[in-house]
């Protein structure tokens, strides 16, 4: 695939390449917006950007425009396909862009140049009448677009601020051939399927009210996963040699200063006024890690110093950008802190992520590492941030752990490794991060006294596996579409009472279970046994005992089992052997 470059050069690039993708997508939003433009010439363009899965563009529309629109526009898109329209890559001075954007009726685009500097060269992409100004790059014709899709609409800020008028933001994706798109447009179906919001409402985990935007409301089945996951995590820790700490939601104004958060994180706080000084409630634990490592003079003898705490965080976001239990405002993050010495760092970062591969592997992920580099908002020397980046990278080599490079991507104090983890549909999450730090402890001044008897500074890691406890528990339902492994399971069996008469019996049967430590329920309903069945399957309890006149006379149930059906009669001890053997 040929991709015209900003400079007007020609370069090859398939679309499995991020660049040709980028490109295949971006020439598509293009298109897209002349066939709005040809269809609704008062419509003004905004942008367009490639995103993962596709593009989108904004627009401001005289009219309320919807997904009832589509057909007409997908229509002109592909005349537009076909007519194989070259993309002419060329440069203006300011002047002339300003100008042409204005005579077109571009006002999105002439305020984009108002904030350039006015010496600025700026690049343009021509195809046929539509006029893009663009960095590219692009494909040489628009006919490489054999395969594309409108998908939605959405409302989006022009500039994401909210005090800007609200555009019309029109989602859609493309590929070179139409089995592509097709195997794509499933995996979507699947998506919405497996949607943890669907599904959380449906099983009872967690509900979103209007009340409190961004703030989850755990349901007592969902409480008991949320649990579950704690409890394993608090056992790991355990076993590796960290000491759980927790420090307060709220400190105090200098605390965030000292940090570098009230400069570098303040739009994301949530700040009150406490006996007229300033508090913020906090959006990382890592100052009150700092506070709580300072608490006594410390030894070499004492590094590694690993603490843990699972920290209730807030974070001021967007309203648009909420998202079930996967964007919130108020989460769990499994935060952990290791202080040490130089020369323990290798070691500490290997420790960390062979835990996280064991946690992965423990729900079924695959997963990639991507190492990120300095962003632009930093603090710290370019001395510190070179002996950072080494040391994670030295260490995933170290550990033989490919990786990628994602310039730009680390914390403001620091790199870090991310790692993005592969679920059943194949969809990348980023959960588990391994950041290392030498700025903190020198903001704060944390000492440790040396075998040398010198104060030196420690090293900081700041690093999580789950990311956060809600946003991990929201994968794991899309993951396992909600039904959970036997040990995972809210539910793990449900007794199923042919009728009223046999209440006894299956009372007699929950309880038993009970004192074996299973979380088990039975349905009690007036309802035939089919509804009773059908219900359990709904809820995907893993397993469900039918208790009727048989079982009642004998002492035995009838199993089933969620994704095998019918395992016959038997007596209860086999059934718990069973559960047993399979990891209760």
């Amino acid at each position: 695939m040929k991709i015209k470059m900003r400079d007007g050069s020609m370069r090859e690039a398939a679309f499995e390449e991020e660049l040709g993708r980028d490109a295949f997508r971006h020439t598509t939003a293009h298109i897209l917006a002349q066939a709005v433009k040809r269809l609704y010439p008062d419509a003004k363009c905004a942008i367009g950007p490639a995103i993962p899965e596709g593009f989108y563009y904004d627009f401001e529309f005289p009219f309320r425009f919807s997904e009832e629109n589509f057909p007409e526009v997908e229509a002109e898109t592909r005349k537009i396909v076909k007519e194989n329209l070259q993309l002419r890559q060329f440069t203006a001075d300011r002047k002339w862009a300003l100008e042409e954007m204005e005579r077109r009726g571009e006002d999105y685009k002439a305020e984009i140049l108002c904030g350039l500097r006015s010496e600025e060269q700026i690049s343009f992409y021509r195809q046929g009448e539509h006029l893009e100004m663009c960095a590219g790059p692009h494909v040489a014709y628009t006919s490489a677009v054999r395969a594309f899709k409108l998908l939605s609409v959405a409302g989006a800020y022009w500039r994401g601020d909210e005090r800007n008028r609200m555009l019309t933001r029109i989602y859609g994706t493309s590929f070179p051939d139409s089995r592509m798109l097709e195997e794509y447009l499933n995996r979507l179906e699947e998506a919405k399927r497996r949607d943890h919001r669907k599904l959380g409402r449906e099983l009872g985990l967690f509900a979103l009210l209007k009340e409190g935007p961004g703030f989850p409301f755990f349901l007592p089945r969902g409480l008991v996963l949320k649990n579950l996951l704690i409890d394993y995590w608090r056992r790991l820790h355990a076993r590796e040699g960290y000491r759980e700490i927790s420090t307060p939601v709220i400190l105090n104004r200098g605390l965030w200063e000292t940090s570098g958060h009230w400069e570098h994180y303040r739009d994301k706080m949530y700040a009150t006024v406490i006996d007229g000084e300033d508090y913020a409630i906090k959006p990382m634990s890592c100052p009150g890690g700092m506070l709580v490592y300072q608490m006594e003079p410390r030894s070499y003898r004492n590094l590694p110093m690993r603490v843990s705490e699972l920290g209730l965080i807030h974070r001021n976001e967007k309203s648009g950008t909420l998202h079930g239990l996967m964007r919130v405002r108020c989460c769990t993050q499994d935060d952990a802190h290791i202080f040490m010495m130089p020369e323990q760092i290798q070691e500490e970062i290997k420790g960390v992520a062979r835990l996280i591969d064991e946690v992965y592997s423990k729900f079924g992920f695959q997963y990639h590492v991507e190492l990120s580099t300095r962003p632009e908002d930093s603090v710290g020397s370019d001395e510190d941030w070179a002996m950072a980046t080494d040391g994670l990278r030295n260490a995933l080599e170290d550990l033989g752990l490919p990786y990628e490079v994602n310039p730009g991507d680390g914390a403001f104090y620091g790199p870090k490794i991310d790692f993005h983890l592969e679920d059943s549909i194949g969809r990348t999450w980023q959960c588990g991060t391994i950041q290392l730090d030498f700025q903190l402890p020198q903001r704060f001044g944390a000492e440790y006294i040396g075998e040398d008897g010198k104060k030196h500074r420690p090293i900081m890691i700041h690093r999580v596996v789950f990311g956060s406890i809600e946003r991990f528990m929201g994968i794991l339902i899309e993951h396992y579409e909600g039904k959970f492994p036997l040990w995972l399971s809210p539910v793990q069996v449900k007794v199923l009472p042919v009728s009223d008469k046999y209440m006894d019996y299956a009372r007699e049967m929950e309880s038993a279970m009970k004192k074996e430590g299973l979380r088990c329920e039975t349905d009690a309903r007036g309802e035939k046994i089919g509804c009773k069945i059908r219900t359990a399957q709904m809820e995907r309890v893993p397993y469900m005992l039918i208790v009727g006149e048989k079982e009642t006379g004998t002492g035995d149930v009838s199993v089933r089992k969620r994704e095998e059906g019918d395992l016959g009669r038997m007596p209860l001890e086999r059934f718990l052997g069973m559960l047993k053997e399979e990891g209760i």
